[in-house]
C-alpha cells in the first residue's frame, strides 16, 4: 500500500486527488496539509511513502518544504504538482529534491502512474517539462572531463551514460546508442547514483548540469 499525504492550500483540490486516490486499491491517503510547514509537522509523526506538493502556498512555499523534507531521508518522496508551468519552479523543485514534477491538467491515470513511479524509486516529469527545462538550462551537452569533482569517480562509460540521461534519453534509447544491453544500462546508472549519492535520474540530470557536464545557454 502507497501511503500518500497531499499538500496543497486548497481544500477542494486535496478532496478531490483523496476522492481519486483512495479508490485505488494499492494506495491511500494518510495524511492532508494546507502549507508547507503543516506539512513537515504532519510527516513528523505520520510516515509516507509520497508527498504530492503544490508550489505555491502560504507560510511555506512548496519548493522549500520539499528540500526540508528530502534533506531529511530517503523517505519519503516528492511529486511536485502544480498549476504553474514555469520554467523556474520547475527546475527549483528538483534542485530541492522533488522526484517529479507534473501539472495539475495531467489525467488522473497520469497521476496515478506517476504516483506508483515515484513511490517505486523512479522519476517522472512532464515530457514538455523536461524538454524545455533541457533546451534553457543545458543547451550544450560537453565532454564528461569539464565534470566537477564530484564526476572523477565516474568511469568513462558511466559519464557517457550520465550525458545521454542528462539529455533525455530513457534507458531503451541509451541501450541503443551504445549497443549494449537495457539490463546494463540499468547497472551503469544505478552505479552513477550509488557514486554521487543521487537519489534519482531526474536529480543525476541536476548533478550534470550544476557540474559543468551539461552548460546552459551555450548553441548546442
Amino acid at each position: 500500500m502507497i501511503r500518500v499525504v497531499l499538500v496543497d492550500d486548497q481544500h477542494l483540490v486535496r478532496a478531490g486527488f483523496r476522492m481519486v486516490l483512495d479508490y485505488q486499491d494499492d494506495m491511500t491517503v494518510v495524511g492532508e496539509a494546507g502549507d508547507g510547514a503543516e506539512a513537515l509537522r504532519l510527516l513528523r509523526t505520520t510516515p509516507a511513502d509520497v508527498v504530492v506538493m503544490d508550489l505555491r502556498m502560504p507560510v511555506l512555499d512548496g519548493v522549500t518544504a520539499t528540500r526540508r523534507i528530502c534533506a531529511a531521508g530517503p523517505l519519503p518522496r516528492v511529486l511536485v504538482l502544480t498549476t504553474f508551468d514555469t520554467d523556474e519552479e520547475a527546475f527549483a523543485a528538483l534542485q530541492a529534491g522533488a522526484s517529479g514534477f507534473l501539472l495539475k491538467s495531467v489525467p488522473p491515470d497520469d497521476l496515478l502512474k506517476a504516483i506508483r513511479v515515484v513511490a517505486g524509486g523512479e522519476s517522472v516529469v512532464a515530457p514538455r517539462v523536461t524538454r524545455r527545462l533541457l533546451d534553457r538550462f543545458a543547451g550544450r551537452l560537453t565532454s564528461g572531463e569539464d565534470a566537477g569533482p564530484g564526476a572523477h569517480g565516474l568511469t568513462e562509460r558511466e559519464r557517457e551514460v550520465l550525458l545521454l540521461v542528462a539529455q533525455g534519453l530513457s534507458n531503451l534509447e541509451i541501450s541503443a546508442r551504445l549497443q549494449v544491453a537495457e539490463a546494463t544500462v540499468k547497472t551503469h546508472i544505478g552505479r552513477i547514483l550509488g557514486k554521487l549519492g543521487l537519489r534519482d535520474r531526474v536529480q543525476a540530470v541536476v548533478f550534470a548540469y550544476e557540474s559543468g557536464m551539461v552548460r546552459p545557454g551555450e548553441p548546442s
